[in-house]
């Protein structure tokens, strides 16, 4: 992806420009809890190679700021949404809690 696409990729989705449900089933549900779990499996093993702890945390919590950005994508939508946002908008803060400790 060029840089242009990840810039779009990003704008757009922080200006609302993208269907809720689109940002919050695929992109953020699917996408983010894909890099989240491929980051913690990627810490676990570097864990078990003995390496220095702050590298295995520093790889553990590297999505951390993808999945803020995330949250925040959706609850900046949902804002202009439906009632079902609402519950997005929940399931949004449960799901980055739930990234963040897991």
């Amino acid at each position: 992806m060029s840089q242009d696409g990840v810039r779009s990729f990003f704008r757009s989705r922080w200006l609302g420009q993208v269907p809720i449900d689109r940002l919050f089933w695929r992109d953020m549900l699917m996408v983010g809890t894909g890099i989240s779990i491929s980051s913690s499996a990627a810490a676990l093993i570097l864990l078990g190679l003995k390496m220095p702890l702050g590298l295995v945390l520093a790889v553990h919590f590297a999505p951390v700021p993808y999945n803020i950005f995330l949250t925040i994508a959706v609850w900046r939508t949902a804002e202009t949404s439906g009632a079902k946002a609402l519950l997005m908008m929940l399931g949004s803060a449960l799901w980055l809690i739930a990234t963040v400790v897991v």
